[in-house]
């Protein structure tokens, strides 16, 4: 059995035994699961960047590119508004 000391931080040093058979290393994460009174596991958090394929949606694809617009067709738009506006 390991132990470990709590510091005035609230931080402890993780054995390198636990470290080793949690497969943890530097910068690794790990999540606390109560699982009694008094009680947690340490369960490692990390994920192979593979496993997040597909977590996102591929944005749509346009049916055809937007229609790039003029100077003159935005000052007119705006002056159109502003002119509504009143």
């Amino acid at each position: 059995m390991s132990t470990a000391t709590l510091t005035s931080k609230g931080q402890i040093t993780i054995p390198i035994s636990v470290r080793t058979a949690l497969g943890i290393d530097t910068g690794s994460r790990v999540e606390f699961i109560q699982t009694g009174n008094h009680e947690f596991s340490i369960i490692p958090a990390t994920q192979s960047v593979k496993q997040l394929k597909g977590i996102l949606a591929k944005p749509a694809k346009p049916a055809k590119p937007a229609k790039p617009v003029s100077i003159e067709d935005m000052n007119n738009a705006i002056a159109a508004q502003g002119a509504s506006a009143k």
